[in-house]
């Protein structure tokens, strides 16, 4: 398996204690850029469209912990896989964010991220309202927890 970044992330989050528990969790959102190397350019023709997009990218700094724990907002102890955590087996972050245009022809700016400023980029997808949202998903364990700003890990 090779995974390769096609960029990366500039937020106002410097250190992981600075980072948001989720991208929502700040009001106003700031401003964050994804900066896109020049090979992968072509790959964002026709994305200037989309209000928002799905980003995916590398928690290079989430520190390896075991498979389960006790999230911070609960008491019982919840398998990795159950939540949001960053510290993965292979620590993918998945965002949300807001597309605001382009800053530059490599720089997108983006609203409600939740990573480390320097995170490498994996991926950019469209978000399309028809296939990635389900309204009535049932949130498991979570559900108490639902609606509040700081769910997530």
């Amino acid at each position: 398996m090779k995974l390769r970044p096609i960029g990366h992330l500039h937020t106002p989050f410097r250190t992981l204690a600075e980072c948001p528990r989720n991208g929502r969790q700040l009001d106003p959102a700031p401003l964050c850029h994804a900066v896109i190397e020049a090979e992968f350019l072509p790959g964002l023709r026709c994305i200037e469209g989309f209000s928002h997009l799905i980003v995916l990218y590398w928690l290079d700094q989430a520190e390896p912990r075991g498979l389960s724990f006790v999230p911070p907002f609960d008491t019982a102890e919840r398998g990795v896989f159950a939540t949001r955590a960053p510290w993965r087996p292979n620590p993918i972050g998945l965002s949300v964010v807001a597309f605001d245009g382009f800053a530059a022809p490599e720089r997108l700016r983006l609203r409600y991220l939740d990573c480390v400023d320097g995170t490498p980029l994996l991926d950019i997808k469209p978000y399309l309202p028809s296939v990635d949202a389900e309204p009535d998903a049932a949130t498991g364990w979570l559900a108490p927890h639902v609606g509040r700003r700081t769910v997530a890990r």
